[in-house]
């Protein structure tokens, strides 16, 4: 099994840090019932939101454009 680093901080109310190996990301909102954004520092721009009911997480995510 390899090994995995990933830590978490926590820099502001509904602001967190998060860091692992190769990359890291700035994750804001996510309050009880809002929109969470996440913003990596490999352009990847995720945002996720918990459904009421049988829905569950719901994800979107986006990669930056290469080379414009």
């Amino acid at each position: 099994m390899p090994l995995t680093f990933r830590k978490s901080f926590r820099i502001l109310p509904g602001v967190r840090l998060n860091i692992n190996r190769k990359s890291w990301s700035i994750t804001t909102g996510g309050g009880k019932h809002g929109p969470r954004h996440t913003h990596s520092s490999t352009g990847r721009r995720t945002t996720s939101m918990d459904l009421p009911g049988p829905f569950g997480w719901r994800r979107t995510t986006t990669k930056r454009r290469q080379g414009h």
